[in-house]
């Protein structure tokens, strides 16, 4: 009798199986904190970091030899869920996978950024997809500052995250100080926390490659400049830290 052939799984079925792994590690103490922590219309699970971590490589390892289509599909399959964690790892399968990311141009980015309703989703997708994708010329300079001039603080927060995968080192940046300082110099008005919170990071990753742009953007820009990004990236600058007073 000829061999039955097993059934290739579906990105339906990984993101379903992904999706179990992660509802019998989430508790309600997390999720608790989760609702408070980081507003969000997505559904957070409460999954710990070692337990996030492990599903995450667990779906990374049964797409390794699948070509980046199906890596994308699962993706989106990901992100369908609604489950905040899920859509995490989707966002982070493909930025494991630069030959899925590569299949990425404006208006998919677009549709992976839908979600985008709180911090932690954001940077996420900023770390992995948005940042990644612009560095790699898969988005125009234009479509990052139409976010920047978004009515959607989430948007407006995005296209600063991003800069920060064009300098930091752990994101594959290799520095772009003039790409940074425009989205910066866009934003340096915006008194939106999430956009001042961003603006700060923005220009502390720029500090790391080039401190003499970062310290010449609060000189020039003065007053205008929110008191909690002059200080942050004052200290960074002066200690290597974000505050003084804390480990870097």
């Amino acid at each position: 009798m000829p061999r039955k052939t097993e059934r290739r799984p579906t990105a339906e079925d990984l993101a379903a199986g992904a999706l179990a792994s992660l509802e019998t590690r989430g508790t309600r103490a997390r999720r608790d904190v989760a609702s408070w922590y980081c507003p969000t219309r997505m559904r957070p699970l409460g999954v710990a970091a070692p337990g996030y971590r492990e599903v995450a490589r667990d779906l990374r390892r049964r797409l390794r030899e699948a070509p980046p289509a199906d890596v994308l599909s699962a993706a989106r399959a990901l992100l369908a869920t609604g489950a905040m964690e899920a859509a995490h790892i989707g966002y982070g399968l493909l930025g494991s996978r630069e030959d899925a990311l590569r299949l990425l141009g404006a208006r998919e980015v677009e549709a992976l950024a839908r979600p985008l309703d709180n911090w932690a989703t954001v940077d996420t997708f900023c770390a992995c997809v948005s940042g990644p994708a612009w560095r790699l010329g898969l988005l125009s300079d234009g479509f990052l500052r139409r976010w920047s001039r978004s009515k959607d603080r989430w948007r407006r927060r995005a296209a600063l995250v991003s800069t920060v995968a064009l300098n930091q080192r752990a994101w594959g940046g290799t520095g772009d100080t003039p790409r940074t300082l425009a989205l910066c110099e866009a934003l340096v008005d915006d008194r939106d926390d999430m956009v001042v919170k961003a603006l700060s990071w923005a220009l502390r990753a720029l500090a790391v490659r080039d401190p003499a742009a970062a310290r010449s953007f609060l000189a020039r820009h003065g007053d205008r400049v929110a008191g909690r990004v002059r200080r942050e990236v004052t200290s960074k600058l002066d200690t290597g830290r974000k505050h003084p007073s804390r480990p870097p």
